[in-house]
């Protein structure tokens, strides 16, 4: 789960300066973005109207791809520091390693979750014999300061807790909390992460935490939050001061819900790193290039992924939203 610009931007976000404390309505745009060898996703965070949602920092959707004659995902070795990634899937499989060791395939519904903490490396890619479509979402949550320079792990969860909102409406609760179900993800911030699923003709309410921000996102169809439409490829951000989202759809659709606490702390995010100063990230570079500091992924077929150049100038705050 990487970020493979070859010129990332460098960016300094959270705080609470920029979260709206009432309910809005910012409707988001992806982009596009080449991961790997042969995916091509759509980034929505970091996005140029807002930068993270509670802990969630960053998400790409991808898919689907018919991949039956591909390669499908082939994302080499390459380093994280002070986040967790989450991998979802709607159809297909990631083959995860580490270097912890760890080697798992994920597969749709089910949760893989590495802590990177102060340093890990992680290789992805479909298995050799894969399913014909691939199509899911990669995410990040930044690790508060009291945990980033934490052991990393991975954990995966075949099975998680389900919530039946009636009326058309199912959500599987990814990381966190949803309406008194709790994943078995392990978090280090009030948040929650959640996959809804919307049959057609669906009409209900979602409830919600008024102190969490909120946004959704469209995986599939074309459902509405609150009224608004949410076209493929958009997100939708909504704020705090919510008790219930209504959810209404006219034919099948597929949301992604990602909330949580406002984030109070300035992180620094480059690459594949999140630190809170740019000499955390300079060293970070340097020790991916040089040292032994992330450890070796082993069994990926291929050179693991080089750190980009950093950019010239120092870094800048521009906060959450802009």
């Amino acid at each position: 789960m990487s970020n493979l610009d070859v010129r990332p931007a460098a960016t300094v976000t959270g705080g609470r300066e920029d979260v709206s404390a009432a309910p809005v309505h910012e409707l988001l745009t992806a982009r596009t973005v080449p991961l790997g060898e042969a995916t091509v996703v759509r980034r929505l965070l970091p996005n140029l109207g807002r930068r993270m949602v509670g802990a969630w920092c960053f998400v790409d959707h991808y898919g689907p791809d018919d991949i039956a004659d591909e390669p499908g995902m082939r994302v080499p070795p390459h380093p994280h520091m002070g986040l967790q990634t989450v991998s979802w899937l709607h159809d297909g499989e990631v083959l995860h390693r580490d270097s912890l060791g760890s080697e798992q395939t994920v597969r749709p519904r089910e949760l893989g979750l590495m802590t990177s903490g102060r340093a890990i490396a992680h290789s992805e890619q479909s298995p050799r014999d894969h399913a014909r479509f691939l199509h899911g979402a990669q995410l990040w949550v930044a690790l508060p300061d009291a945990h980033r320079h934490r052991d990393p792990a991975f954990e995966h969860h075949a099975a998680l807790p389900e919530v039946t909102g009636g009326n058309g409406l199912r959500a599987t609760v990814i990381l966190g909390e949803l309406d008194g179900a709790r994943s078995p993800g392990t978090v280090y911030s009030p948040l929650v992460g959640a996959d809804l699923t919307l049959a057609a003709g669906t009409s209900a309410r979602l409830p919600l935490q008024r102190d969490f921000e909120y946004a959704v996102l469209t995986m599939s169809g074309a459902a509405e939050a609150d009224g608004v439409r949410l076209p493929p490829d958009s997100m939708l951000y909504l704020g705090c001061g919510r008790d219930t989202l209504p959810l209404t759809a006219d034919v099948d659709s597929s949301l992604l819900l990602l909330g949580g606490e406002p984030f109070e702390e300035r992180i620094v995010m480059w690459w594949n790193f999140i630190g809170r100063s740019s000499d955390e990230i300079v060293q970070a570079r340097e020790d991916w290039s040089t040292g032994p500091r992330f450890g070796t992924v082993q069994g990926f077929d291929g050179p693991r992924l080089p750190a980009p150049t950093l950019p010239p100038t120092p870094l800048k705050p521009r906060g959450r939203t802009r």
